[in-house]
């Protein structure tokens, strides 16, 4: 079966998705000079997990790899807060967040295994990535790179989408991306 934007819409919506949206990958602005964020550490997984900088790959490799695709499917979840130091929410919604990207994603890949996942921050799957022992991943159909390590802004693929990156006052969002062909490409 191929992978249709009614298909990965209807999963969104099974699933719980806040919003989804399907836009076209050449529509996406890519920045190599986004890893330089990854490389000042900002959000503290710089080469703690394998599907992080530096270990994911160059970053022109992985934006050429992105750009390889022909729609991408955008993936929101929007979950209030008490206010904006309740961590144990945004902790929560990040972990829902992730179940559901990560539920998206297998039935994407289910119907396509070439489909390129990418989610929102650092992978958490294990307490501790087999990375720091030198060893492969533990779980690599299941551990997605983020956005910004192939070169998104999230901010602008939100805009592109028709979806607020910001929604409101004691609110968290997060976002993903399933990017996929319209058909095969023929390697003969």
């Amino acid at each position: 079966m191929e992978v249709t934007k009614e298909l990965l819409e209807r999963l969104c919506r099974e699933i719980g998705a806040s919003n989804c949206a399907v836009i076209d990958v050449a529509d996406i602005v890519f920045d190599a000079d986004l890893r330089k964020n990854c490389e000042m550490n900002y959000c503290g997984e710089f080469g703690r997990t394998w599907v992080c900088p530096p270990h994911c790959g160059d970053i022109e490799e992985c934006i050429q790899k992105a750009q390889g695709y022909d729609k991408a499917l955008v993936i929101q979840t929007i979950c209030p807060l008490e206010d904006s130091y309740d961590f144990e929410s945004m902790e929560a919604a990040a972990e829902n967040f992730h179940k559901i990207f990560a539920w998206v994603a297998g039935k994407a890949k289910a119907e396509d295994p070439d489909v390129l996942c990418l989610s929102a921050g650092g992978c958490h799957l294990c307490k501790k990535c087999a990375v720091a022992d030198d060893m492969p991943c533990r779980n690599p159909e299941e551990a997605y790179p983020s956005l910004e390590s192939h070169g998104i802004y999230v901010s602008d693929l939100a805009a592109r989408a028709g979806m607020n990156y910001i929604n409101g006052k004691d609110t968290v969002t997060y976002f993903g991306a399933v990017l996929y062909n319209l058909s095969p490409i023929s390697t003969v």
